[in-house]
């Protein structure tokens, strides 16, 4: 191999006997974790909101953002169940950008991913025990799920990790939803193929172990938009897109059809403020089709304290160091009128 063995990472197998969790925010997490299962088996009608910074770059800033978005929760808790996003890795195999802060615990230092590990658990950790709020990631490494797993209220499978054995096989095993993207060439068929291996028991390898699964019924599918053969970006969220998924699930054997709305990525071109946009014509939509209504459980929106984005070093506060964000006082709109159109 032509790599350079720097150093063997001592890290312990059980992170959480490290950092514990207490048995009144386990409490929480068991409660939140019911809830949300509820909405994607249909049985309660509120909407979900996987909603916060592309990546979640500074521990601060991100409770900061959280915070506020505890309040707004509170007067929207009938119409709408926010789970924040707390994304601390990102998919860069381009050889540049943040990989996030499970590689870079400080952005502007050299990867300590030992350090990462810890700061990741830690960052989960407080904003469940400042907020009450368990959160969403994304998962980079299946073998890394193990740390976080007692923490998390949802969970997705990236684009560019949709179509992995690893992914989905741990997907299978994991106790709240977990999100399959479609991939960034935007063919459908490898994201339901990936909720289908979730749904169902496997055996596998997972960290030098063999397992079983029992299977994950409240996998699930989410639309991010893709790139054409031109790398120039296209919506899959429209009229057309929804009705066609809906016939996709129909004829297949799913457990609890479901499907949340990516509104960054390819959907808006990465311009977020194309968000709202994007909320209100779905919205359209499920008021038109009561089958899209009955599938769409909710939206995943880039939001953040300050609009747009920042190089890394720049030192603005609330401001992604990724891709461009919603500003908090247009998302603040935005979730409200949400709660009116529902």
């Amino acid at each position: 191999m032509n790599v350079i063995f720097e150093k063997k990472l001592a890290i312990p197998m059980e992170v959480k006997e490290l950092l514990p969790i207490s048995a009144a925010m386990e409490q929480i997490v068991q409660k939140r974790a019911l809830e949300i299962k509820r909405i994607f088996s249909g049985e309660d009608n509120r909407l979900i909101l996987i909603i916060g910074p592309c990546s979640a770059d500074n521990e601060d800033s991100v409770i900061d953002y959280i915070t506020r978005l505890r309040t707004i929760q509170d007067k929207v808790s009938d119409k709408i169940y926010m789970i924040p996003r707390i994304y601390t890795g990102k998919p860069r195999t381009n050889g540049g950008g943040y990989k996030g802060l499970l590689h870079q615990p400080d952005p502007t230092e050299k990867p300590d991913m030992f350090k990462g590990i810890i700061a990741t658990r830690e960052f989960h950790l407080r904003a469940l025990k400042e907020t009450e709020f368990s959160c969403a990631d994304e998962m980079l490494y299946p073998e890394n799920y193990k740390y976080l797993d007692d923490l998390l209220g949802s969970v997705a499978v990236g684009a560019r990790s949709v179509e992995n054995q690893q992914h989905r096989l741990t997907a299978s095993g994991i106790g709240v939803p977990v999100g399959m993207k479609n991939p960034t060439g935007g063919d459908i068929s490898v994201m339901m193929n990936a909720i289908t291996a979730a749904q169902h028991k496997h055996t596998f390898i997972y960290r030098n172990w063999q397992v079983h699964s029992e299977g994950n019924p409240l996998a699930h599918a989410i639309l991010r938009g893709y790139s054409n053969k031109h790398g120039q970006s296209l919506p899959n969220y429209h009229y057309e897109d929804l009705v066609r998924l809906c016939d996709l699930y129909a004829n297949g054997d799913y457990q609890n059809p479901a499907v949340i709305i990516d509104t960054n990525h390819a959907n808006s071109g990465k311009n977020p403020f194309e968000q709202p946009r994007i909320v209100k014509e779905v919205l359209q939509s499920c008021k038109h089709n009561s089958e899209i209504q009955k599938l769409v459980k909710g939206f995943m929106i880039e939001s953040y304290i300050e609009d747009g984005a920042q190089k890394i070093g720049e030192g603005c506060y609330g401001k992604s160091i990724t891709d461009p964000c919603l500003g908090w006082e247009k998302t603040e709109d935005l979730i409200y009128r949400i709660a009116d159109m529902i």
